[in-house]
């Protein structure tokens, strides 16, 4: 500590004479003068009554010519603005020069990529159907449905929940625990237009209450055991377990037409865990939906001969693409059983059994997942997906030497857009942090200062999330959906908006992205 200055960075503002020589000692001759300073960032201004000279000194690997660039760039807007917008806040100011704003707002973030814009979700999956239909698409301890008895199921159930007034943007509460009945569930309201509020019957009775009532979906799906535990409410209440809810029903995919879904309408809400306050229900879209499912599907390819995992709890936004993405490309879902995702012996033993190849961990958990392995053997795994808190760097690397042949995904994203940078850890990089990688595919990754200007390649900024993915905002929360989900000043569509995540996180000069915590 005592190597370290008072303060690291230092403003000197003289007034001085252009040309003055001598030392003042007789005798004498002053022949060059050089200031040096022992602090980290140090800037000196002479005025010289007619002009200004500039002197910086920075440690080598800020980069000196950097600094005299923004410097430049400084001095060039503020003499601009003083003629042409003198009531311009000076904090409003960007110092980046052009390159380098053009780097961080657009060469960072050329994400654009073909995808088809107005497809929903349960059209891929039913289009998956047609191809694979004898095909096992799921799998629940000794149960299973093929891709047509599921489309099946899910078909029945949709048109019951459209005899329920069920349609586009209408809210289904959906609480049961992990089963057959839960992907029929998802899948079902999907095809009738409405998008699933899932509640998760292991929540404490308050915040169900809650979540039931903030919503209002006017229908509520559970099954036969759960319907003792959970709180009264005007809701419909179907059972998915029972023959009844899906007696005399059709089995036929419903018309398109005649149910009028769109790529914009809701495909789920989803409450935050509201450990800053009261739970907040976010409203995710198809489109956004359908990009992050499709890039995946491009980034990390799995096919038929694939096992995904599901035991993310369904009321976090990763069993999203834990559900639906093995779905539409005609690989196996495997539900792992509720709570089995605290039990590293069960999930060794599931991830054997069933010969997972793809699944996610949070940091946290797979470092438990490792410390409880016996030998260092997955033989069928071959990536694994980590979010949803930092990857340690030990943590990394010790994945790597347990298992050299499994790719480790590092991702990022928050409930308001899903994931939305990704990282391939890649065993040759000496980096001492992980970085949460670069934006996905249609999507634009913006680190902004306090005043909303992009910051400087390794600078610390807020990260705001802009593009395909971005949610349409809280449920019955407008004046925070204001707050949170503002204007895009940089996206070319005038009506572009983008979601401030209060993540702190800074780029690197190959484009990606380090994540330093939050601003609260």
């Amino acid at each position: 500590a005592g190597s370290l200055p008072l303060f690291s960075a230092m403003l000197n503002y003289r007034h001085s004479e252009l040309g003055e020589e001598g030392s003042g000692l007789a005798g004498i001759e002053m022949v060059q003068t050089q200031e040096r300073t022992n602090y980290p960032f140090w800037v000196s201004v002479d005025d010289l009554g007619e002009g200004f000279l500039l002197t910086e000194q920075t440690e080598p690997v800020v980069g000196q010519s950097r600094v005299v660039g923004y410097l430049n760039c400084a001095l060039d807007r503020l003499v601009w603005t003083l003629e042409h917008a003198p009531k311009t806040e000076l904090l409003a100011l960007s110092i980046l020069p052009h390159a380098e704003r053009e780097q961080v707002l657009e060469g960072f973030n050329a994400t654009d990529a073909e995808y088809p814009r107005e497809a929903l979700i349960h059209e891929l999956f039913e289009a998956q159907v047609e191809r694979t239909p004898e095909t096992v698409a799921v799998v629940y301890e000794d149960e299973q449905l093929t891709y047509a008895e599921l489309n099946t199921k899910a078909n029945q159930l949709a048109h019951r929940l459209r005899q329920e007034g069920v349609s586009p943007d209408v809210l289904v509460a959906i609480s049961v625990e992990r089963s057959l009945e839960m992907v029929v569930g998802l899948l079902g309201i999907l095809k009738a237009g409405g998008a699933y509020v899932p509640v998760d019957p292991e929540y404490p009775q308050d915040r169900i209450e809650y979540m039931l009532s903030d919503s209002a979906a006017p229908v509520l799906l559970t099954q036969r055991r759960l319907v003792e535990s959970l709180p009264s409410t005007a809701a419909r209440t179907l059972l998915l377990d029972a023959e009844e809810t899906y007696a005399g029903q059709p089995q036929t995919n419903l018309d398109s037409q005649e149910v009028g879904a769109t790529s914009s309408n809701l495909a789920y809400v989803i409450y935050t865990s509201g450990s800053t306050g009261t739970p907040k229900g976010v409203m995710n879209e198809h489109r956004g939906v359908v990009n992050r499912l499709l890039w995946m599907q491009r980034e990390y390819r799995i096919g038929a001969e694939d096992r995904v995992l599901q035991k993310t709890p369904f009321s976090f936004d990763v069993s999203v693409w834990e559900f639906f993405w093995p779905l539409l490309v005609g690989s196996r879902l495997v539900l792992a059983r509720s709570g089995g995702h605290w039990h590293p012996a069960y999930l060794l033993d599931i991830i054997g059994t069933q010969g997972i190849t793809t699944l996610h961990f949070v940091p946290s958990m797979l470092q438990v997942f490792l410390d409880n392995m016996n030998e260092s053997s997955l033989p069928t795994v071959r990536q694994v997906m980590c979010s949803g808190e930092a990857l340690p760097t030990v943590l990394q690397e010790r994945f790597h030497a347990m298992f050299p042949s499994c790719s480790l995904h590092n991702q990022y994203g928050p409930t308001e857009s899903g994931e939305v940078t990704a990282w391939t850890f890649d065993p040759g990089n000496d980096r001492e942090y992980v970085p949460i990688g670069r934006p996905i595919s249609n999507t634009s990754i913006y680190i902004l200062d306090r005043q909303g200007q992009p910051a400087p390649i390794g600078v610390e900024g807020e990260l705001y999330i802009g593009g395909d993915g971005v949610a349409r905002g809280y449920l019955n929360r407008p004046e925070l959906t204001t707050e949170r989900f503002v204007k895009d000043p940089f996206a070319a569509n005038a009506d572009a908006r983008m979601y401030r995540t209060g993540d702190l996180g800074r780029w690197h000069e190959d484009g990606t992205i380090e994540y330093l915590g939050r601003n609260d």
